[in-house]
């Protein structure tokens, strides 16, 4: 019989507390947010049953907890009709916008003409351009991943540009010191440079294109929260309404946390925002 410890054993031992103190300090930097949302709700309570506030104009949270439960798998449904277009208008805001970024930094004379018509095109109202499209491609998932598309797409091309030009003069010019042709600059050294700055325009993106799946909706749909915030408020459901809204909120912070953890993984080096802004 070996008289050796146990090296698992003892390791598991010696993380325990390190794990510990790591849910600890989760839980401690929750504890302000949980506190100010029950706060704030407990006050929206009050105000909504002493002023005797009517629920079809404004519904107290209880009311709104009571919709979220009634119209619980109505809600799934339009979640996963919602998430389908926010996640293919996300993916292509990707695409376009790296693929821009990438082709002003690597073509300069191209990309001088191309960004100005960039810019112009971000002024556009998109509202505007919901119904074109719905026009143009009916109502199913396209006019929605478009409309993501040219809404999201910009904060990604605008942040992989800072990043792309931010890289060093002289690491540049080592690199061509050595004989790296433009390519290689652009792959090996600019691109993993701006991978930071991406990430930061990613986060943007993700909650834009949650507000363009909803206003495709608006512009005409047969499917997802914004149909259902649409046919609720005709039916003067302003519980649903909020209930819908709630949801919306609770996708668009879901996928926003992804995309950080995505952060996390691909640039665990970037800074992070941190105990009240400290990285």
């Amino acid at each position: 019989m070996s008289l050796a410890p146990d090296s698992s054993s003892e390791w598991t031992t010696l993380d325990r507390p390190g794990r510990l103190a790591s849910a600890v300090l989760a839980v401690r930097q929750m504890l302000p947010t949980l506190l100010l949302s029950v706060a704030a709700l407990i006050g929206w309570e009050l105000v909504i049953r002493l002023g005797h506030v009517s629920t079809y104009i404004v519904p107290a949270p209880s009311a709104i907890a009571v919709a979220l439960v009634a119209h619980a798998q109505d809600l799934a449904v339009a979640t996963v009709a919602t998430a389908r277009e926010v996640f293919v208008g996300f993916v292509l805001s990707l695409i376009v916008g790296i693929g821009l970024a990438l082709l002003i930094i690597r073509f300069r004379r191209f990309g001088q003409a191309l960004y100005p018509l960039i810019v112009f095109f971000q002024t556009v109202p998109k509202v505007a351009l919901a119904p074109i499209f719905i026009l143009w491609f009916g109502y199913d998932l396209a006019p929605k991943a478009l409309l993501i598309l040219v809404i999201a797409f910009f904060p990604i091309t605008l942040n992989m540009l800072a990043g792309l030009h931010s890289v060093e003069a002289g690491l540049v010019a080592l690199m061509k010191s050595v004989g790296a042709s433009e390519n290689e600059i652009l792959f090996r050294v600019r691109v993993p440079h701006a991978l930071p700055q991406l990430m930061g325009g990613v986060k943007i993106a993700i909650t834009l294109c949650v507000i363009g799946a909803i206003v495709g909706e608006f512009a005409g749909a047969s499917a997802g929260l914004g149909y259902v915030i649409q046919f609720a408020s005709t039916q003067l459901e302003t519980p649903v309404v909020f209930a819908a809204l709630v949801v919306v909120s609770l996708l668009g912070s879901a996928f926003y946390y992804v995309s950080e953890l995505l952060e996390r993984l691909i640039v665990p080096w970037a800074p992070q925002f941190q105990d009240g802004g400290r990285s």
